[in-house]
């Protein structure tokens, strides 16, 4: 039985290796050939070796999120925050920077649209807008003292 069990964890083995292996194969045909179409763009080459590397770090990256969305799923988390993606970010200082920049630009652009929208709503409802109402009570005081 003992030997079985050796056979049978070896060959599971084998296939997962086989499979990790063609998924990086794919990974780097196809980092290839989006190597070649900005090189056809740019009017540059990229080596092999380049390729090879953008190849490994892209497949390392994809290990390490599929990790952290493995962790996601056990806390049982369904929705990816801003702060998550800041977290996949953090090993590069200049990615961090440029995802943290990007995030407080998209916060305060919703912040400009959500006062938009509470002025057109208070706008259509009839109602004044502050400008409005400080001119309405100043004629109230005014009429008043007369």
């Amino acid at each position: 039985y003992a030997r079985a069990g050796v056979s049978a964890r070896r060959e599971l083995t084998c296939r997962c290796l086989g499979s990790l292996q063609r998924l990086k194969a794919a990974v780097h045909y196809t980092v290839g050939c989006l190597c070649q179409d900005v090189a056809e763009d740019k009017d540059m080459q990229f080596s092999k070796q380049t390729i090879a590397a953008i190849s490994e770090i892209t497949f390392r990256q994809c290990g390490t999120e599929g990790y952290f969305l493995i962790l996601c799923r056990h806390a049982k988390r369904s929705t990816v925050t801003t702060e998550d993606v800041k977290l996949l970010a953090r090993r590069s200082n200049s990615l961090l920077k440029y995802i943290t920049q990007k995030s407080e630009e998209l916060a305060s652009s919703n912040m400009e649209q959500k006062e938009k929208k509470k002025k057109k709503s208070s706008a259509a409802k009839g109602g004044r807008t502050s400008g409005e109402q400080e001119v309405a009570v100043t004629e109230n005081e005014d009429s008043n003292m007369a």
